[in-house]
Order: C-alpha cells, then structure tokens, then sequence
C-alpha cells in the first residue's frame, strides 16, 4: 500500500512537471531575451518584461491546452481508479 502511495506521488510530480514546464520554459526564454535587450540598451524598466512574458504564456496555455486537459485528465482517472486500493479494499 506505501509502494502505490508513492508511485501515486511520484505520478502527481511528474504531471506536474510536465502540465507547467511549457510555460514555464517560455517565460524563461522570452525573460531571458528581454534582459539581454535590457542590458544591451541600458533600458531598466521593470514592467518592459511583464507583459511579454504574461503574453507568451498566454500563447503557450492556448497552443497546449488541449495536450494539458488530457495529461490532467488522464492523472484524475487513474487517481480516481487507484482509491479502491489504495483504500484497501
């Protein structure tokens, strides 16, 4: 029973991973881009980075929405299939 917690665990983190890691990797380049330019221009705005950023994002969520609904949905189910044993039953 410990051994399916875990994996069940194991299972959400790695969902986790891969539901925000698009995301998150292309705020991070878009981030990175902007300080570049930022710095190549002595330009230090600190909101000149948000709105590219909240945009790409944006971008990102509605490209791999449909890919990120069922990723999500696929874990609820076997969340969901689980509960009898994980409860013992």
């Amino acid at each position: 029973m410990d051994a399916n917690i875990v994996h069940m665990v194991a299972t959400a983190l790695l969902t986790a991973v891969k539901v925000a890691g698009p995301i998150l990797v292309a705020t991070l380049l878009i981030g990175l881009v902007i300080s570049i330019v930022q710095s190549a221009t002595q330009i230090q705005e600190q909101t000149l980075s948000f709105v590219p950023k909240l945009l790409v994002a944006a971008l990102v969520l509605v490209v791999t929405g449909s890919w990120t609904l069922r990723v999500l949905t696929g874990f609820t189910r076997a969340v969901f299939e689980s509960v009898p044993t994980l409860l013992g039953s």
